[in-house]
């Protein structure tokens, strides 16, 4: 695999040198890696875990909430051998109140069998400003460089979505986002697709657009996707309004037909499924399970389908997929806070490769989790690390009077330092090595919400950690020696959301 990506590397920079009149996209798409004949990622969600390479690169998008000057992608060397080990070592701006989310790749493990492939580029969709930006991260991956960006008129003009999401890579080499609204901040779910160049741009399915939209998984042999909804965005741009819940936000699973490409089923999950975001199927292509974090509600819901068979993805779906709340969270009861309880608030989920352990962070509550999924419908606790929270042990301003996790007692953890730094706000996205070992994790959640609930970490920018995983008894530690400090950038304070590598993670590929 490093051979591979190396060989790939060199291709691209001798095909720039030769023909300097062809585009970065270009190069990094066309050149390929046929001597290794297949493309990128890995065979098998196993292969991934015992195989694959250590993360030595981070990706990840650094926002200005103020819009002083642009968001920018952050990448952060990650390498224990090296000299600018848990260094920021580039930085690269992108567009002025981008309000970068989440991101993908061009090509990915879906694309294994096709040695044409190679994942190149890394997508960035812009919740904010509705752009998609494509950076070369194969040219010079400590240097990733613009390659193109696709402006928001072109997509609305073409598919009439906006408030981009979600981006996953297809088999065919196509690139395929979530949308969340119209130009107006009308709630419109729907999906686009993108070709491998960035070139068109078209809209995934002629079905009518959701009530809502947000992530989504998709799991070819069971010819199924999922799809989840956050809101309107004229909504939640604002903040977050509990008065706005049962009007304006949502509380469904869609169920597609992946070949026909229409909604074949609606889950309601009602008040157990309030603000359903990450939805995460087992690796595992052939497993009909999948969990989705319901954040306001608190829980995480096991969505499966019994009569369920693996085929070549063009059989008939069943309609009989079923949705429970498998893992109930209590309310933090309070003084001094917004409102009398605090919901734990799970706005980020994650499945390691092997499908033994699944991973959510509670970002109001403070705590970051570790369930043994080893049996799907009935997870079994196996780690806890306090993280922070807007109720702190010694700070009165808020007080805790009860609702705290029953391993926990009735006191509330104190949250470390690492460095001697405060972790301001809670944890948020998370991101697992392949081998399972380590979790990255982030505490900026949305700009407009983060200055909602966490004021000083809005102002004085967010963070960048590492928590150790026991992956064998289960277990979660504070990685002492790994922290990147984004209040300390060079042109002021910054808010980081998703991780990346260069060679794949636990939430962007996806087997087929």
């Amino acid at each position: 695999m490093v051979f591979c990506r190396s060989l790939h590397i060199l291709l691209v920079k001798t095909e720039l040198r030769t023909n300097p009149k062809r585009s970065m996209t270009e190069s990094a798409v066309q050149t390929t890696t046929t001597c290794c004949q297949h493309g990128p990622g890995y065979a098998s969600p196993l292969e991934a875990f015992n195989s694959g390479d250590r993360e030595k690169l981070l990706y990840l998008p650094a926002v200005v909430p103020d819009h002083s000057r642009p968001d920018y992608l952050v990448t952060v060397d990650a390498n224990p051998d090296s000299s600018t080990y848990s260094q920021v070592i580039h930085r690269l701006p992108l567009g002025t109140a981008d309000e970068l989310h989440h991101s993908g790749w061009n090509a990915c493990s879906s694309c294994f069998d096709d040695s044409s492939k190679a994942r190149s580029l890394l997508i960035l969709p812009a919740l904010g400003s509705g752009r998609v930006h494509a950076v070369d991260v194969a040219t010079d991956p400590r240097a990733p460089r613009l390659a193109k960006t696709v402006e928001q008129k072109e997509i609305v003009a073409a598919t009439g979505l906006t408030y981009l999401h979600s981006t996953h890579c297809l088999a065919t080499g196509e690139i395929m986002i979530s949308a969340m609204g119209d130009t107006e901040g009308e709630a419109k779910g729907g999906f686009l697709v993108l070709d491998e160049k960035l070139n068109s741009v078209k809209l995934w399915s002629d079905h009518p657009t959701l009530p809502y939209g947000y992530d989504y998984w998709y799991q070819p042999r069971l010819n199924v996707m999922i799809s989840t909804g956050w809101g309107a965005p004229k909504a939640f741009t604002k903040g977050f309004n509990p008065a706005e819940v049962e009007t304006l936000y949502n509380r469904q699973l869609y169920v597609w037909d992946w070949t026909t490409k229409k909604v074949i089923q609606e889950i309601d999950l009602g008040a157990e499924g309030l603000i359903p975001l990450e939805v995460r199927f087992l690796h595992e292509p052939t497993a009909p399970h999948g969990f989705v974090g319901a954040a306001l509600s608190s829980n995480i819901i096991h969505f499966t389908n019994s009569t369920a068979t693996a085929s070549d993805g063009n059989g008939t779906l069943s309609k009989d997929w079923t949705a429970s709340a498998v893992i109930k969270q209590p309310w933090m009861d309070v003084e001094g806070w917004l409102l009398p309880q605090v919901p734990p608030l799970i706005t980020d989920i994650l499945i390691s490769l092997d499908d033994k352990y699944l991973y959510f962070s509670n970002w109001l509550r403070g705590d970051l989790v570790q369930y043994d999924i080893s049996d799907p419908g009935h997870p079994k606790l196996a780690g806890r690390i306090w993280l922070g929270g807007v109720a702190r042990r010694g700070d009165d301003s808020i007080k805790v009077t009860g609702g705290l996790p029953e391993d926990v007692g009735t006191e509330l953890p104190e949250v470390p330092t690492v460095k001697g730094a405060v972790l301001r706000g809670g944890p948020q996205m998370i991101q697992l090595s392949l081998d399972g070992k380590r979790l990255y994790v982030t505490n900026s959640l949305y700009s407009a919400w983060d200055k909602q609930f966490y004021p000083d970490m809005a102002k004085n920018g967010s963070y960048l950690l590492r928590v150790n995983v026991d992956t064998e008894k289960g277990g979660l530690s504070l990685d002492q020696d790994f922290f990147v400090d984004f209040s300390k950038e060079p042109d002021g304070p910054a808010l980081v959301h998703e991780v990346r590598y260069p060679g794949g993670d636990c939430s962007s590929d996806i087997w087929v």
